[in-house]
């Protein structure tokens, strides 16, 4: 026998040996895994936020971002912890209407930390990111798509009683995402004013909710009067000219005090729509000047005027969204 060493043939001699994944592969498989674990988070966050409430209209101008606001301070004046998700990527309106003008996001262990309003309401909002007030947002459906996933799953909200979640006007991608990302919404509310083009529109947005088995909580009516108070002769009757050359009646007190509301844009249309389709109507909000030099100083009505005439509307919308829900009206807050 030859002591000669035994010669074993290798298969995979001259073959070229495997280098591991390509540059492309390695991204490719590192999106994935960024993807998995921002779905992973998205349905840990739904679990520590209770209530998730959707706040759309069909139409730009009719006060949804005004409302948006009004519900989360209303809910965090009764003691819940409250959160504002502003998706309007392109025309982020929230930050300044909570006095959050320039302020930017803590950015710690790849966590996003939300800013801090008044009566403590966290917002997140695309106005944090931007250097610049006047800078345009120009992006396509996908990279919308995947900050509003990022808006969601990598955000430390914390424990919430209430997420309110502010759109741009339509029914485009921005509520589709939020729908499939974000799990146990209770609803939607629908804004309107009383004129017939929003009425219209609000139409859509109640159609859309349907076709995303997304429950209506019910209709809100903006700009829906505005009172006029005034002093006149004791038990007087004083006239006033209202909308169209109609006049107004109405009869002083004792003290010569009067008040009257003039219907600027009609009366009760987001009433009969949500007759019309079956679904609640939360009621009718005041048409106020001091929303507009609110949301221009970052102090909220409800804010300066916590008694007032409309700070009590959004009261009363927010019981009619809490029973629609079945939330409890109690403080999320334990006095031991």
């Amino acid at each position: 026998m030859s002591d000669s060493p035994v010669s074993v043939h290798n298969p995979n001699e001259g073959q070229p040996q495997d280098e591991g994944p390509s540059a492309a592969q390695q991204k490719q498989m590192e999106q994935a895994y960024a993807q998995m674990k921002r779905k992973m988070s998205m349905q840990e966050i739904g679990k520590k936020i209770k209530h998730k409430i959707m706040v759309l209209s069909g139409k730009g101008g009719v006060g949804k971002s005004t409302v948006s606001t009004g519900l989360a301070l209303s809910l965090a004046q009764q003691g819940h912890k409250v959160g504002i998700l502003d998706i309007d990527i392109t025309g982020p309106n929230v930050p300044k209407m909570m006095g959050l003008d320039g302020k930017r996001l803590h950015v710690e262990g790849g966590r996003i930390h939300p800013a801090q309003g008044h009566l403590g309401v966290k917002v997140i909002s695309m106005a944090f990111l931007l250097d610049d007030d006047d800078t345009p947002v120009v992006w396509r459906g996908p990279i919308k798509l995947g900050a509003i996933q990022q808006f969601i799953g990598d955000v430390e909200w914390g424990n919430l009683d209430y997420l309110v979640i502010d759109f741009p006007p339509g029914t485009s991608d921005e509520p589709l995402t939020v729908a499939q990302s974000l799990p146990d919404i209770d609803g939607m509310v629908i804004v309107t004013t009383p004129q017939d083009v929003a009425l219209m529109d609000s139409r859509k947005s109640i159609g859309f909710a349907e076709s995303l088995k997304v429950p209506v909580l019910g209709v809100v009516e903006n700009m829906s009067g505005y009172t006029i108070n005034g002093k006149s002769a004791p038990n007087s009757t004083v006239e006033i000219a209202g909308p169209g050359g109609k006049s107004i009646s109405t009869q002083a007190d004792d003290e010569g005090n009067f008040s009257v509301v003039v219907d600027i844009f009609k009366k009760g249309g987001g009433k009969n729509t949500a007759e019309e389709f079956s679904v609640p109507y939360l009621g009718a909000l005041p048409f106020d000047p001091g929303f507009v030099r609110g949301g221009d100083d970052g102090v909220h009505r409800i804010v300066s005027e916590p008694e007032g005439h409309s700070a009590k509307a959004f009261s009363e919308v927010v019981a009619a969204i809490q029973e629609q829900i079945g939330a409890s009206e109690s403080s999320s807050l334990e006095i031991i």
